[in-house]
């Protein structure tokens, strides 16, 4: 591997990990990296150093527990999900461009359109799954797959600190696989959809004389 992108690896880690938790577990990586970089244990590119400071980690830490706790309630998940588009895809986006604080103004460019690309697929698909599995009557399967997800994020921001080649081999991969999946997860809302509107269209119907 040439010696500028071994160098350039534990930014591009940084950036990744970031773009990509922020399309499911937002808050929860904003609090840890800031906690990571507070204690001394990362250090944070100086565009994103603002992540340590008190007043930010209070606000990041209040909304990790909020978020923790909806996420685990059927409905209200993807309720959620529905609100944070509007934040999960422009933070990812924004704090790719922070990751590469030291770079060239172009670099932070790409970086934040692909980052904003990788949130928006996350997000995608995770929106897209808890509406398939929230069809399910009971909660259990929704806890299920909020719990993997927490220890999802915990893993891969072990993984993008500690071993950043091996992060950002597995995050191409799951692009990769973003590409074939979230097109048959929008097939599958869009039935689910079509059934609630026809069953909404029965029960509105009068009953014949």
């Amino acid at each position: 591997m040439e010696p500028g992108i071994t160098a350039a690896l534990p930014s591009i880690a940084l950036a990744g990990v970031l773009s990509w938790a922020s399309g499911f577990r937002l808050y929860a990586a904003l609090f840890i990296a800031g906690v990571l970089d507070r204690f001394h244990v990362v250090a944070l590119p100086s565009d994103l150093a603002l992540l340590s400071h008190t007043p930010v980690l209070v606000v990041t830490g209040a909304l990790l527990v909020v978020e923790f706790l909806v996420d685990k309630v059927p409905a209200v998940d993807s309720m959620w999900d529905s609100v944070q588009t509007f934040v999960r895809v422009p933070l990812g986006a924004l704090l790719a461009w922070g990751g590469f604080a030291q770079a060239g103004p172009e670099t932070q460019a790409i970086a934040a359109i692909l980052g904003g690309a990788v949130a928006a697929g996350t997000h995608v698909a995770k929106a897209g799954t808890r509406a398939l599995v929230n069809t399910s009557p009971e909660p259990f399967s929704n806890w299920g797959l909020s719990f993997s997800e927490d220890g999802v994020l915990l893993l891969g921001m072990w993984l993008a600190l500690k071993h950043p080649l091996v992060f950002v081999l597995l995050l191409a991969l799951f692009v990769v696989l973003l590409l074939w999946l979230i097109p048959k997860l929008w097939r599958g809302v869009q039935a689910l959809r079509r059934g609630f509107a026809r069953l909404l269209s029965r029960g509105a119907t009068p009953p014949s004389p």
